[in-house]
């Protein structure tokens, strides 16, 4: 039963120890409430394990946090992976982590579907009418949200304009601005070491005490947890055969340039680039999927951002969407199995954007655990997310593009859709409205628009 970790009386007496059965309820709960993004995330974490259960003190949650917030990836995620292998080894690592994602995937397949099989029902098509121009309101909060974080002079100014310059004018790959703010960082940190302090993880300061906890300030490190190199050499060795065998099966069966085998190719590249979360990593995932590959259009991709805002997990999980309407719309196994391609290139594109999170949480575990000194974000980490504001920003305007002129800049601007996107910044921006809330509202908003016009 889950009632003894719920501290009702004196804060002073240790929670009870908790069986991986009652860590698997828990777990699979949290996948199914993850709304509102990382902060969100985190925040519902930081309450139930830190504040109400005690499975973690606070000083020890927020050293974990600190840690993902350094890696590529979705840092709430690794949070839970991170809990989730302290208190119960590997497995409860592989618990944790995969139920965070599991309720969202298992979603965003049957939402999938219902788009692509129905997407041009004039019910459907309305509520998408007014969604679109939300997610356009969505990606520039998210510019506004990250870059009055990130960009604290003007030095980080500079890289997020040189950023965005790179991705909107000469089209420059996303790995290569990484790569370059990266370098820039390296340099800068060493130069004018000042300039590139703005990093932490930003969600309180350590040290409020909830009572004694099952994993304490002081708790020694558990024995699974100590580092070895053995051990480190295990994980890349378990982590690498897990990603290798999966690619030869596909290039075996289905040969190197088919869309399975290039959809696991692209999308572990995908995720070894999420600094930042997953609004930095969508404009390569626009670039690839839509203008290389071509598993789905412009409006498509901003649709799967609306559905992936919609539901719990992280928000990278628009991958799955990408992933099954290539398998979809490629008709992969052909037309009479429609479903199941798209289902089986969704958990193929969930299964490599997630690998390496794990291996990272289980390769790095222990070295983070060998010292319980506050990590900081790295002068490149600082750098690379200046760069991802103008990043964000290039994604908000493309997506502008295509809501405002659906048909191109040389058809008509669309005054209803901009007139959606004001309110929904207003409503985001001013009035603090959840991101869900707004979407709804826009959707009902479109869909009484397209009744009134009769379009």
């Amino acid at each position: 039963m889950d009632a003894p970790q719920q501290i009702t009386g004196n804060i002073h007496i240790p929670p009870a120890q908790v069986t991986l059965a009652q860590a698997f309820r828990y777990w699979l709960k949290l996948g199914f409430i993850s709304f509102g993004g990382p902060a969100g995330q985190i925040a519902i974490m930081h309450q139930d394990l830190v504040e109400r259960k005690r499975w973690i003190s606070e000083r020890r949650f927020l050293h974990a946090l600190n840690y993902c917030m350094v890696l590529p990836g979705p840092e709430a995620q690794q949070l839970a992976t991170y809990i989730g292998w302290m208190m119960h080894r590997t497995w409860g690592g592989i618990v944790a982590g995969v139920l965070f994602v599991l309720p969202s995937l298992l979603i965003l397949i049957v939402l999938s579907w219902v788009y692509a099989a129905f997407g041009n029902v004039p019910l459907v098509a309305g509520l998408f009418y007014g969604i679109k121009p939300a997610v356009t309101a969505i990606v520039l909060q998210a510019t506004h949200r990250i870059g009055s974080r990130a960009l604290k002079n003007s030095l980080l100014w500079a890289i997020a304009a040189a950023a965005f310059v790179a991705i909107f004018a000469l089209n420059v790959p996303f790995p290569i601005i990484v790569a370059s703010a990266a370098l820039i960082g390296y340099l800068g940190g060493r130069v004018a070491p000042d300039k590139f302090k703005v990093g932490g993880g930003g969600h309180g300061k350590a040290g409020k005490s909830f009572g004694p906890a099952l994993i304490d300030d002081h708790t020694p490190t558990p024995e699974h947890a100590r580092f070895r190199w053995f051990g480190l050499a295990k994980v890349a060795m378990v982590g690498g055969l897990l990603w290798a065998l999966p690619m030869a099966l596909l290039t075996a069966n289905y040969g190197w340039d088919q869309t399975l085998t290039q959809m696991g190719w692209f999308f572990t590249k995908a995720a070894l680039l999420t600094f930042g979360g997953a609004y930095a990593v969508l404009p390569y995932v626009y670039q690839g999927a839509v203008g290389h590959y071509g598993w789905l259009t412009p409006p498509q991709m901003i649709d799967g951002l609306a559905l992936g805002e919609t539901t719990p997990g992280p928000l990278i999980m628009v991958v799955s969407f990408v992933g099954f309407m290539g398998g979809y719309g490629h008709a992969l196994f052909g037309t009479e199995h429609l479903f199941l391609a798209g289902t089986f290139a969704a958990m193929l594109v969930t299964w490599f954007t997630f690998l390496p999170s794990f291996i990272f949480i289980f390769a790095g575990g222990p070295l983070v655990e060998s010292t319980h000194g506050n990590l900081k974000f790295t002068a490149p980490l600082t750098a690379i997310t200046a760069a991802v504001v103008g990043v964000i920003l290039n994604l908000a305007m493309f997506f502008g593009y295509h809501v405002f002129w659906p048909q191109g800049f040389s058809s008509s601007f669309d005054w209803l859709s901009a007139l959606i996107t004001l309110v929904a910044v207003i409503a985001l921006l001013r009035y603090k409205r959840g991101v869900i809330e707004v979407i709804a509202a826009c959707a009902l908003a479109g869909l009484a628009l397209k009744a009134i016009t009769g379009g």
